[in-house]
């Protein structure tokens, strides 16, 4: 029996980046050997098991053979017989199949260490399309690897555009993306993620609603061309490393066409939080300058409740900023000066009032917002 680290962290290793989880691969061992050494299954249908101490997981060898439609439509076949190479061959890219042994010598049968110079994210074999989620993969890849000036390979992504036209495609779930998904966009550069599956077509299969606003930017026409998708998600990485708040700002105005905002985040199956900022965004994109938009803004930013839930509020200042650059240079001192209006301690004369129930509510409305003039005003006068 022999162990290899294998795939990821391999290639992190390679590239000096930062790894926190660790595959390995066993090779002429069976699942009655691994289990007699104290490993535990890790899934009933596939030989993976847990290291006893660390926790990590060891596969058996295995090569896949393509019986049906779908990602889970493989035949597996694993077993001491089943050699290094062969499990290393059924990879998505050339990348992810390195293999490490114990000395620390690198095994690779595909020419990975090549391309993780050239910078290339590059198919094994043709079987790569027989599996639509590396789509998914490589896209998301590609948010990963971009910033270090990785590309997807031409003849990869010529197999990636048939991909796209086939009926492959439609067996991934809505969750499977979401979690593709909801993994790239913690990636340095989430907007590749969308450009790679814009570019080969398959974003129009899976979320045909973002391929439309990405379209229109490329064109250079359309309502959304100023600011920009992608220009949106660019500005906020420096500023938030949470990936609810990229996703709504990358959804922000695929979500702005929708006539129903609840069914469609729920036909996304997009995170609760992501789906509550962008609802918190169209409300504020309605605010003006005049007296009326005040009133707006501050019974928005009251639904927000900044002392209880201080994260909801930044959430939405950040992805503003990010969305509306321009815009935000005059409303973010109101969206800060109402919020300091919020956040203000009561008068005693009102706490002493005797007032209760509505009328105490409305009472502390109308002096948050007359206190929320005194704010302005000075600001105003500047």
């Amino acid at each position: 029996m022999k162990v290899y680290l294998v795939g990821g962290a391999v290639r992190d290793q390679l590239l000096e980046l930062p790894y926190n989880e660790r595959d390995w691969v066993v090779v002429g061992a069976t699942p009655e050997e691994m289990l007699a050494q104290g490993y535990s299954r890790a899934d009933r249908d596939f030989p993976v098991f847990l290291h006893p101490q660390s926790g990590e997981e060891y596969a058996l060898a295995r090569t896949e053979v393509k019986t049906a439609p779908g990602y889970k439509g493989f035949e597996l076949s694993y077993g001491p017989e089943v050699t290094l190479e062969q499990d290393l061959l059924r990879r998505d890219l050339t990348i992810n199949a390195l293999a490490m042994d114990e000395s620390g010598c690198v095994i690779d049968v595909c020419e990975g260490q090549r391309d993780l110079q050239e910078g290339l994210l590059r198919h094994i074999t043709p079987a790569f399309s027989e599996d639509p989620l590396r789509l998914l993969r490589i896209a998301r890849f590609a948010a990963k690897l971009g910033c270090w000036g990785f590309r997807v390979a031409h003849g990869t992504h010529a197999l990636m555009k048939k991909m796209a036209t086939t009926a492959e495609l439609k067996t991934l779930s809505t969750e499977r993306f979401q979690k593709e998904m909801s993994r790239a966009m913690d990636e340095p550069q989430p907007w590749r993620f969308f450009e790679v599956l814009h570019r080969c077509g398959a974003l129009q299969k899976v979320l045909p609603e973002v391929a439309e606003i990405m379209g229109s930017e490329s064109a250079g026409h359309g309502t959304h061309t100023a600011g920009g998708m992608v220009s949106a998600l660019k500005r906020i990485v420096p500023v938030s490393d949470d990936p609810q708040i990229r996703a709504a700002v990358a959804l922000f105005y695929s979500a702005q066409n929708q006539h129903d905002l609840a069914v469609w985040l729920d036909k996304i199956r997009l995170g609760k939080r992501s789906g509550q900022l962008i609802s918190d965004l169209l409300q504020l994109s309605s605010v003006q300058t005049d007296e009326a938009s005040s009133e707006r803004l501050f019974d928005l930013v009251t639904r927000l409740k900044p002392r209880q839930q201080p994260q909801r509020y930044e959430g939405l200042s950040l992805a503003a900023e990010a969305l509306w650059p321009e815009r935000m240079v005059w409303l973010k001192p109101s969206l800060s000066a109402t919020r300091e209006a919020l956040l203000a301690p009561l008068p005693e004369q009102l706490a002493a009032s005797g007032l209760q129930g509505k009328a105490l509510g409305d009472a502390i409305r109308s002096w948050r917002l007359d206190y929320l003039q005194q704010l302005k005003q000075p600001r105003n006068n500047a």
